[in-house]
């Protein structure tokens, strides 16, 4: 798979490293323009982003990490379990070539890179500094639950009110389910925005990393 790469600003060994997951349909191209808006506030930090590792069924030159063909909750489930295995790998591989732990990685979603960060995340091998999920949804949540071997991430989820591509509802859903399961959620839901990232949305997505990653 491509994966795109852009910092750090200091041109000093990365310190720690935010993983991009773009949308269905996109590529990694999608979220790398994230990182000029963070570097200046995480000058230690490396962004990388890679293309999903199947090409969209839809077409357009774009990827997915799993199936929309239907959007019945167990076949995006089974859809995501398919693909954990190699987003594992890939965040494997970028801790080992960065030579960063698990504590300085931090997964970074929109849409289906949500579903993806919030369905990898909690059943890594060992707990990531953070999660931070735009425009997305929890699949398998219920299995998290009541679930004493799973990786407790602090996790930050921001949603537009007016979604129509995934409704605002599956955030609550998320918020609900993953407070049950006792993850540190915050986040919030934006009036009038759609299925995008706005400017609070990347302001606070950049503070919610620095306290993650950067902890006082």
């Amino acid at each position: 798979m491509n994966v795109y790469t852009h910092g750090p600003l200091s041109g000093k060994a990365p310190q720690s490293l935010v993983i991009l997951l773009h949308g269905y349909g996109s590529n990694g191209q999608d979220l790398i323009g994230l990182a000029a808006d963070w570097e200046e506030e995480m000058p230690d930090t490396v962004f990388v982003s890679p293309d999903a590792p199947f090409p969209c069924e839809v077409g357009f030159g774009g990827y997915q990490w799993f199936s929309l063909q239907s959007w019945a909750q167990m076949a995006m489930i089974g859809g995501a379990d398919r693909a954990m295995g190699i987003l594992d790998g890939f965040i494997s591989e970028q801790m080992a070539r960065f030579k960063l732990p698990a504590s300085k990685v931090a997964l970074v979603g929109f849409s289906q890179g949500t579903m993806m960060s919030l369905y990898v995340g909690p059943r890594c091998s060992k707990t990531l500094a953070g999660i931070l999920g735009y425009s997305g949804a929890l699949l398998g949540g219920e299995a998290l639950v009541e679930n004493n071997d799973i990786a407790r991430a602090p996790i930050c989820l921001i949603h537009g009110e007016l979604d129509p591509v995934v409704p605002v509802a599956a955030w609550y859903h998320a918020k609900e389910l993953l407070r049950q399961a006792k993850f540190d959620v915050t986040g919030y839901t934006t009036p009038g925005l759609v299925h995008s990232i706005d400017t609070r949305g990347i302001h606070v997505g950049c503070e919610f990393l620095k306290s993650v990653l950067y902890p006082s």
